[in-house]
């Protein structure tokens, strides 16, 4: 056992666990952040996804010793019931939710590509998204949402 420290969501914590242990666990279990989910434990699902300087990282298979003092934003960090961001405003008009099991990986791989390129085309967001799974067949609102969030950047 290791006492690390991280920076989640704008500030620096402390936790403790093994280096090799996945980020994902010390997010859900030690630090009780409920965006992140475990989905498939392999990286292929996308319900685990957080941002780590900025890029679509599946925290399942990151370890923690691979995240360093690089920052990690998970859904948390991005915007809150008050104020969402415009990704999360967008997925709500939309109504894209339905199960919302995995809901976490598709914002935070938006947020993601509007911070890259703020008006992407088509094409350009089902690539971003390619990656990520949703059993409940909303991925046509998803693209809708997506296009919104666009929209509003401006």
């Amino acid at each position: 056992m290791a006492d690390l420290n991280i920076k989640v969501n704008g500030r620096t914590v402390p936790v403790s666990g093994a280096p090799d242990t996945p980020l994902l666990y010390v997010l859900t279990n030690e630090l009780e952040l409920k965006g992140p989910r475990f989905g498939c434990g392999l990286a292929q699902c996308g319900a685990c996804t957080v941002l780590i300087n900025g890029t679509p990282t599946r925290s399942c298979i990151t370890r923690m010793d691979a995240v360093g003092a690089r920052k990690v934003t998970t859904l948390a960090g991005i915007g809150s019931a008050g104020k969402p961001h415009k990704v999360q405003a967008a997925f709500i008009e939309e109504q894209v939710p339905q199960c919302g099991y995995c809901l976490n990986g598709w914002v935070m791989t938006s947020v993601a590509l509007l911070d890259q390129i703020p008006h992407p085309t088509d094409a350009q967001i089902r690539e971003a998204l390619s990656g990520l799974k949703c059993r409940c067949g909303t991925h046509m609102s998803i693209l809708r949402a997506v296009k919104r969030a666009s929209a509003m950047m401006g």
